[in-house]
């Protein structure tokens, strides 16, 4: 089979495909783990609609580099948040990755090794999430940077783990584990560390077993519900972490 073109357009995203149309795509920074950039975000923008739309995807597995899932952002990347223009493309492109990652009309595996700590409804995504039992879940970028955490993460963890844990969470953010994201009902299997690629490709030859079509339907199924959380509540949640974007910048240069 032909590598397709998108499989080497991103630098943040390593994509591989097995024989059997198993998809990994793996966050880095050359090579390493990925500190998180605006470039990423505007190419992650695309790659997801590339990976949903790529019938030869049998399944997809997200997973991170150097034993990190994504750990760091750089914030000067993303230029003056306070600028209309600049927040313009910012909350474009945070509403397209999600409703991009919700298209993908396969079954979608998390593999989660050290620090999902920097867009973790990324991983949330996914139909099942496998963990490294050293792994942590935190929001770095939002609440306890000063921001409203507006960008599908209050959606994703209010709807994986309710909403009363979700907001208690994310307005006092501190780094939770592995086993408390299990309780929480978000995590589905805890696995010694440097494992989790490992079993998440079990997972995916266990659902080759079944026909295309039923595999298919059924990630349809399973994601309807919170693709259309997503489209109502992830444009405004971005609407308003732009306007406190705007605020921490006056305040910081009061």
């Amino acid at each position: 089979m032909t590598r397709p073109a998108y499989f080497d357009a991103f630098p943040g995203l390593a994509l591989e495909r097995d024989e059997d149309g198993v998809l990994t795509a793996t966050f880095h920074s050359e090579g390493g783990p990925l500190t998180f950039t605006a470039r990423d975000h505007t190419d992650y923008t695309e790659a997801f609609y590339r990976i949903a739309q790529d019938r030869g995807n049998s399944i997809v597995i997200l997973t991170g580099a150097g034993g990190q899932f994504i750990a760091g952002i750089d914030f000067p990347s993303f230029g003056n948040v306070a600028d209309p223009d600049v927040w313009s493309q910012v909350h474009d492109e945070g509403v397209q990755i999600l409703e991009n990652l919700a298209n993908i009309r396969v079954p979608v595996i998390a593999a989660i090794e050290g620090a999902a700590h920097v867009h973790s409804e990324y991983a949330l995504m996914a139909n099942v999430i496998v963990a490294g039992e050293s792994a942590t879940f935190h929001d770095l970028p939002h609440f306890a940077g000063g921001i409203v955490p507006g960008d599908g993460i209050l959606t994703t963890w209010s709807y994986r783990a309710g909403p009363g844990r979700a907001e208690a969470w994310l307005l006092d953010p501190q780094p939770i584990s592995a086993a408390t994201a299990r309780d929480w009902g978000v995590v589905a299997e805890v696995v010694p560390d440097g494992t989790a690629l490992a079993r998440a490709r079990e997972l995916a030859a266990l659902y080759l077993a079944k026909p295309a079509v039923t595999r298919r339907n059924t990630r349809i199924h399973f994601i309807q519900p919170l693709k259309e959380r997503l489209v109502r509540e992830v444009g405004y949640g971005l609407a308003l972490e732009g306007a406190s974007a705007a605020a921490l910048v006056k305040s910081m240069s009061g």
